[in-house]
């Protein structure tokens, strides 16, 4: 039986320019061939069980041959595979898309083509310049730099008859060949003065942007030392760039940003961060674990009706709550008539994803607002309360609560370990790459210390930015520099603190 291949593009660089019908058939692939300018991220829309092979061009090294390529993608959709070629950029523009698809259809397998955003709009877009505009710029031009008569494919370009066509020229590949081009341009009337960029990893938060003219960009490119893959535009079009330039105005934009939280957790986080153009440096140095001791666990969760208040202060402990409570095939009918606390917004929105709608959410995203809470009502005299929680959780709340009081449980549903750095992330950290460190929790400051002892690196080698007091708290006991804490004890307000950090340093000078 043959299966099938759909060509993909997987857009210039940014995972959010993916396209919603390449990720519906990317989520399920059986098989993905990618090339060297797909971003990681997009691969994890894929199924667990894919296979993922690269396979392309990096700059001018051909790493494997084009009919290599698409032997392999034929091989496997003669398998009866769902395969993916996934490429940069859109395959019908300078992407091989025409060669595949003949190939692949004369070997009797049928075949998809899912356009995705070509590196010229994606390179514009994200430079603030449009490519075009009805007063100066009535059509566009997409070229290719490879010149036959530099070793590159196809049909030799007529530099003359392009250059006198006006507009704005979008140039693809073309930094080898980058002064042959300019000189045909010039030679061809277009102004020696004419502006234009290039675009160094287009839509990537380290994109860099060079302004120049034809006369001046081969001298400025040498001395920036600009290497592919760099797109260029040119024509009066560029102008438009100093009032509409938009991603590099982020005082986030190209800072590497060590996220600390457990894997299951920095989704999130890391998503903001992107958003901004900043890169997340994942070092996990909190994993979490349900707790191994399941026979008082049990007993407390079995009886969870029998509390007048159970009482959440975060998403992880509904979560292995819930997940004991599944194993144990019991749901939330087992809270009877308890009334449930959650601490912060996000916990009541995790608590409603299994059916419970908190009676209580303390306006202050902290364990300490529990106390103020209760102060509000009747008070608890007298009253139950179960806290399911982590095995390292302070204190603090049981003890104010008994002084008012409640009768108190606590059971350890889940503890925090210490995880096996990334090595790859760890040598980021050794060669001091690092621009700020997020701490979302006590216990992940205690681990970033262990690891600075480890590496025998400074306490202030990198400014941080904490999600809340009692991390703030930890982590300044322990020497670390924080630098920064939102103004909502949440990752949200952990991006905004680092926004405020390196806007006002900028601004500083």
């Amino acid at each position: 039986m043959s299966g099938f291949v759909y060509l993909v593009g997987a857009g210039p660089g940014d995972p959010g320019l993916l396209t919603l019908r390449g990720r519906e058939v990317l989520e399920r692939a059986q098989a993905v061939i990618y090339d060297y300018l797909v971003h990681t991220d997009i691969l994890e829309y894929a199924p667990k069980d894919a296979l993922l092979q690269k396979m392309g061009k990096q700059g001018h090294g051909a790493q494997h041959p084009q009919d290599a390529i698409t032997e392999r993608i034929i091989e496997l959709a003669k398998q009866g595979l769902r395969v993916v070629r996934l490429k940069g950029g859109d395959p019908s523009i300078f992407g091989r898309m025409g060669e595949e698809a003949l190939a692949i259809t004369e070997a009797g397998i049928p075949v998809e083509i899912i356009p995705g955003v070509t590196a010229a709009s994606g390179a514009a877009a994200y430079a603030g310049i449009p490519l075009t505009h009805r007063d100066y710029a009535p059509c566009v031009t997409l070229v290719t730099g490879h010149r036959r008569g530099d070793g590159g494919e196809g049909p030799e370009i007529d530099w003359n008859a392009l250059g006198k066509l006006g507009g704005t020229i979008a140039i693809y590949m073309g930094m080898m060949q980058l002064e042959g081009v300019v000189e045909e341009l010039i030679k061809a009337g277009r102004s020696p003065d004419t502006p234009l960029v290039v675009v160094h990893r287009a839509t990537w938060p380290e994109q860099r942007v060079i302004e120049s003219t034809l006369a001046g960009v081969v001298e400025k490119v040498r001395d920036e030392v600009i290497p592919p893959p760099s797109l260029v535009i040119v024509g009066e079009v560029v102008k438009a760039r100093s009032r509409l330039g938009w991603f590099e105005k982020s005082p986030l934009k190209g800072r590497q940003i060590l996220v600390t939280r457990a894997l299951a957790q920095s989704r999130e986080l890391c998503h903001l961060l992107k958003e901004r153009g900043a890169v997340p440096i994942e070092l996990p140095l909190i994993e979490l674990r349900a707790f191994g001791h399941r026979s008082g666990i049990d007993s407390t969760l079995r009886r969870l009706f029998a509390y007048d208040w159970v009482i959440f202060s975060s998403t992880n402990a509904v979560e292995f709550t819930f997940e004991r409570l599944h194993e144990l095939k019991l749901d939330a009918r087992v809270f009877g008539a308890a009334r449930v606390m959650a601490i912060g917004p996000k916990t009541a929105e995790c608590l409603e994803t299994f059916g419970i709608r908190a009676d209580a959410v303390p306006e202050k995203f902290i364990a300490e607002s529990i106390v103020e809470e209760f102060k509000k009502m009747d008070g608890l005299k007298g009253m139950k309360v179960i806290i399911p929680r982590a095995k390292e959780a302070r204190e603090l709340v049981p003890e104010e609560l008994e002084k008012m009081g409640a009768k108190v449980e606590t059971v350890a549903i889940y503890e925090n370990v210490r995880p096996e750095p990334h090595p790859l992330a760890l040598q980021v950290v050794r060669q001091k790459m690092i621009d700020a460190v997020t701490l979302a929790s006590p216990s992940a400051a205690v681990n970033y210390l262990q690891l600075l002892e480890e590496e025998k690196l400074e306490k202030d080698f990198a400014p941080c930015i904490v999600i809340g007091p009692s991390t703030e708290k930890k982590a300044l006991s322990l020497g670390l520099p924080v630098v920064g804490m939102g103004e909502e004890y949440t990752v949200e307000g952990m991006v905004a603190a680092l926004e405020k950090y390196f806007g006002s340093k900028e601004n500083k000078g």
